[in-house]
């Protein structure tokens, strides 16, 4: 009499895979994908607006002056930050948890790129809108605004905020 074959039965095998695709889900939903995703363009966000208001700064300290482009502006009213963009900046309001106070109130940042204290104009990640870089292409502006109180403080922001429900923010 021949031994039994080794192996496993269809059952042992259904129940392994059972098994393994309920640890799948449970790490799949602890893990919560979108969540991190959302924690990471807000973390870009955060960055940029470093980014953009050293550069602004710095520009001031190395030139002893606003730039041409931050000169005119009213205090507390609240622009878009773009790269050539003249109309249209408070488009996408419904989306910015502090909103741009007029369809003219652009401020333009190609000073900046020109003069390398920026690289490129950083766009806010997409999150509701897809923001671009205001070229010819799109005129979504950067999705970060910029503002000045009437003690020359200088507030940049960026528009969308999805992991937490605080405007994501730094001034100088």
């Amino acid at each position: 009499m021949r031994g039994r074959l080794q192996g496993f039965t269809l059952i042992e095998l259904l129940i392994v895979i059972a098994i393994i695709g309920v640890l799948v889900a449970v790490i799949f939903v602890a893990l919560d994908p979108a969540t991190r995703l959302m924690q990471a363009r807000d973390a870009v966000r955060q960055n940029d607006v470093g980014e953009i208001l050293s550069a602004v700064k710095l520009y001031q300290v190395d030139n002893v002056e606003h730039l041409t482009s931050i000169q005119a502006l009213s205090a507390g009213d609240v622009y878009m930050i773009v790269n050539g963009m003249t109309t249209g900046c408070d488009n996408h309001n419904d989306q910015c948890t502090t909103g741009v106070t007029g369809d003219t109130h652009c401020v333009n940042f190609s000073q900046l790129i020109s003069t390398g204290y920026l690289g490129e104009l950083p766009v806010s990640p997409p999150g509701e809108i897809v923001w671009d870089d205001a070229n010819s292409n799109g005129d979504a502006g950067s999705g970060y605004t910029l503002s000045i109180d009437s003690n020359g403080v200088v507030f940049i922001r960026a528009c969308e905020d999805e992991a937490t429900d605080v405007e994501i923010e730094a001034s100088r």
